[in-house]
């Protein structure tokens, strides 16, 4: 993360995401896969922010939004960037705005990065 971001708070491993959202491992795994939840890896484990994930499930508009953000040719590392750096604007991260009531707004955001 760079020094303009703040970055996760916490980060969870794929067993801890499985074990929070009931479901096995594999299921995570291929969650990532489908580009419905963002991990990065470091240090050769793989991590989730947890902040993406609720006693429901992921973030209900995370999936969508990450695929704005692959459409718009951001790769895992910068879209989690985009998602953890503070906008004035929201106010807050987007990723913050994602839990609140402004899932609309982080959406049309990051769609306008498309164009």
């Amino acid at each position: 993360m760079s020094e303009q971001s703040a970055g996760p708070a916490e980060w969870l491993t794929m067993p801890d995401v499985a074990e929070r959202l009931g479901i096995p491992v594999n299921r995570v795994h291929q969650l990532v896969r489908d580009q419905s939840l963002i991990a990065v890896r470091e240090n050769g484990v793989l991590r989730v922010p947890a902040d993406f994930i609720t006693d429901e499930g992921v973030v209900k508009h995370l999936p969508g939004v990450l695929r704005l953000l692959y459409d718009a040719r951001y790769n895992e590392a910068e879209a989690l960037r985009w998602l953890y750096t503070p906008d004035d604007s929201l106010p807050g991260t987007p990723a913050a705005a994602l839990r609140g009531n402004r899932a609309t707004e982080v959406k049309r955001r990051a769609q306008a990065l498309g164009f």
